[in-house]
Formats: structure tokens, sequence, C-alpha cells
């Protein structure tokens, strides 16, 4: 049971590792750790997330908490719910990206701000295993509550749209379409995928995987599209595909947020330490403070938090807004971008083609058998470049730049290169590689 409760969330395959059983004690440590009255709780499409919903509602109940039910939605909307009902956390159960055997909860605290195995995940598991919760004299009831109209028309606030934008959108048979129903109205959809369907029976919910988009790329330049969206599973994360139908590296579309951000004044803005060179210099081309963060959404919600950044973008498609509660919104990245499309006069391929300037590997896995010695022997090789190890190793040099960081869960070695020109790319990264697995 251990092995579900990870760095970032609670997550296991169906039945045998995640189940109602285990996913009922779990709900009631969660509100003991918390010393919860109020919970916000939602679900995916899964067809076994409602039997697990009605397990950690049960749990909560007998626990103590009131359960705010918001039914079927995406998890930018459980964030939204969490801070605006002023819950005393909040519980969303999917698998995200994952395919349809797995499942898993997603668990925060008040005003969205997550809980990971170092800030009260493994502290629950602890509870789980010793079954240390009290049983309160009384026990919680469950609150039915739409949260969907209220959420729409938080987002559609920041519209400056003045007409009707096409859209392909690949919804994957997952809560893409719950997350942009509040704003649907203002564009031309042309929908890939929309009926919702726990077997994922198309492809999988993932954007990060590039085959996925194949199907988007297509309609997107079938359909004269402006441009193209891909929703991974929770919709907590998405893909974008510009008017001729080539994908958007993720990194390249934090600075196009960014520029219609900044256009409404000086702000922070934080980018992923993997995104390429020309983010940071777009942001501050545009009037923005731009500032460097760390991998993983618990770290950089803290540092939206702890900064007073209104917007963070990282490479997976993960893109946090100050106006859902330092959280993801792909509803408002979606938005963001069709205001910046509108605004501009401009396609959104002619938008991205001055931000690709550069040539990126892509982060590249290597099994390594011991990972800090790697990172150390890395070190001692490129004393001559300006280090800095916010996550992992980072060394930068007038022409090129790499980062090697270590998974949290594996024995593998992360690598990202970036260079001017694609052969100094293909050379730095091809010897890194050679470093890395001789070693």
């Amino acid at each position: 049971m251990s092995s579900i409760f990870k760095s970032y969330d609670i997550r296991g395959i169906y039945p045998n590792e995640i189940n109602e059983e285990i996913v009922e004690k779990t709900g009631k440590a969660f509100v003991t750790f918390l010393k919860a009255k109020k919970v916000v709780v939602g679900y995916d499409m899964r067809s076994h997330s409602k039997p697990l919903f009605e397990a950690l509602t049960k749990g909560m109940i007998f626990a103590g908490a009131d359960v705010i039910n918001i039914g079927l939605c995406s998890t930018p909307m459980t964030y939204y719910a969490n801070g605006k009902l002023k819950a005393d956390g909040s519980i969303m159960i999917t698998a995200s990206h994952n395919t349809a055997e797995w499942n898993g909860l997603k668990p925060c605290r008040a005003e969205a701000v997550p809980i990971s195995g170092k800030t009260g995940i493994k502290d629950i598991e602890k509870i789980v295993m010793e079954e240390t919760w009290d049983n309160p004299p009384v026990k919680g009831k469950v609150i039915n509550y739409d949260i969907t109209p209220e959420y729409g028309a938080h987002v559609r606030k920041f519209s400056k749209l003045t007409r009707k934008i096409k859209v392909a959108v690949d919804f994957a048979n997952a809560m893409g379409s719950m997350e942009i129903k509040g704003i649907r109205d203002l564009f031309e959809i042309i929908p890939l995928y929309e009926e919702l369907d726990g077997t994922l029976p198309n492809h999988e919910a993932n954007p990060l995987k590039t085959e996925t988009l194949n199907d988007i790329c297509k309609k997107v330049k079938e359909s004269g599209a402006e441009f193209g969206a891909a929703f991974d599973g929770d919709a907590d994360r998405c893909g974008f595909i510009d008017s001729d139908g080539n994908i958007i590296p993720m990194d390249l579309f934090t600075a196009l947020i960014a520029e219609d951000i900044l256009k409404d004044g000086k702000q922070t803005i934080l980018y992923d330490l993997r995104s390429s060179r020309v983010v940071r210099e777009s942001i501050e081309a545009n009037g923005g403070n731009a500032i460097m963060c760390r991998v993983g959404h618990a770290f950089i919600k803290a540092q939206m938090r702890e900064t007073g950044a209104i917007f963070a973008g990282e490479l997976s498609g993960h893109y946090y807004f100050r106006e859902n509660f330092t959280a993801e919104s792909q509803a408002l990245a979606f938005l963001k971008f069709a205001n910046l499309i509108c605004q501009s006069g401009k396609t959104s391929a002619q938008l991205v083609k001055p931000l690709r300037k550069y040539f990126a590997s892509g982060e590249i896995n290597s099994e390594v058998h011991d990972p800090k010695g790697t990172l150390r022997k890395l070190r001692e090789t490129h004393l001559d470049g300006r280090i800095f190890e916010l996550d992992g190793l980072s060394v930068e040099y007038d022409d090129w730049w790499f980062n090697a960081r270590t998974s949290n869960t594996e024995p593998l070695l992360r690598l990202n290169v970036e260079a001017d020109s694609e052969e100094k790319m293909i050379s730095k990264r091809d010897s890194l590689l050679k470093l890395i697995r001789s070693i």
C-alpha cells in the first residue's frame, strides 16, 4: 500500500494498488491530518472514480468533515472551488495522464496549497497505516455544489476577444470539456474525442507524448483552425498547436502567455529552469521580471507566493495563474493565447516563429547507478561554465547550456541541452550522454 503514497500525489493501479478500502482510510486520515471541517472533492471520468469518491466521502464524513461534492470536473476546477468556497482542503480523484487502469488522489490544503510527500502525504500514509484517527461525536455530511458556472464566469472576466476564434480541441475523452465549458461560447470549437470515456479509447490523454498530438495537428490543418489544444486526463496540462499544424514547445508557450499578461503592466513571471533562453529574453523584452524556478508544481506554487508572481510556466505543460489561487488553469491559458492572437492581428504561427531561435534536445533520460556521483563528474568537467544548482546541475556558456537533474522516483538522470546552432546542440548532447552513460 505504501507504494501509492508518492512525492506529489497518491496514485496506483485499480483495484490492486488503490481501491475503496484504502481510499476510505485515506479520507479519514486526510481529515485527521488537516483537522478539516470542510473539504472539496471532485472526480474524473474513469469508471472507478465514482466508487472511489463514495469511499473517500465515507471516510471523510466518519472523521467529522463536511464534503462539498463538485462532481465530474477538471483538476483546476477543484483548485478554484477550494479557494472560492474557503474550504480547509480539497482532493481531486484522478490519475491525470496515466492510462485507464490507474487512479489516484491529488490533495491540497486551504487556498489550493498542494500537499506533497514532504509536506503531508507521508504523514497521511502513516495515519492510514496506523489507523490512528479519532471517531468524532458528530459526523459530517455531503453538500452537492456545481462550481462550473462560477469557474466559467471567473475565467471569462479575462477575455479581450473581439471576435470568435476557431480552435480545434482534442479532449481525449477526458475532462478538458469541463475545463472550458464556461468559455466555450466565446469560440468556434472543432472538437475531437469529446465524449467522456474512462477507457480512453482513442489515445492516451498525455500531450507530452507527441504521438498523441498527430490527430489534432492534422485537424488544425484540415479545418483552418487558428490554433489547436490537446488536454491531458484531468485538464491540468495542455499541449498547443499553431495555425500551421506544428506543435508549440511548452516552454515557448510560456513566453506567449507572458506576452499577453504583460500588456496589462509589469509583473513577475516564473519560468521552468529547463526552458529555452528565449523565454527569459521574451519576458524581459515585454517589460516583465523573469525569475527561474525549479521543476515540480509544489515548488513552483510556493515560489509564486514568495515572489508575488502572477504566472508561471513549466516545460511539462502546466501553466499556473495567481488568478486561480496560484494553481493551474488551462482555461485561462487557452483564453490568454486567444487574446494574444486577437489583439496582435497575427496568426499563432507568426507569433511563435520568432521564438524558435534556439535548438533544444528535449529531455533525455539515462539510467544511472550513481546519480549524485554522475552529477559531481559533470560538474568537475564543466568548471569553465557558469554553474548553479537550483535543481540538479545547470551550466551556462555564451552559446549553449545544459541542465542535468535526478528523478525523484527512479534511478534516472534527466538531461536538457540547448544551443545557438543545431550542430552545436547535437555535439554537446552526444558528448554529455557519452559521459553520463560511461560512469
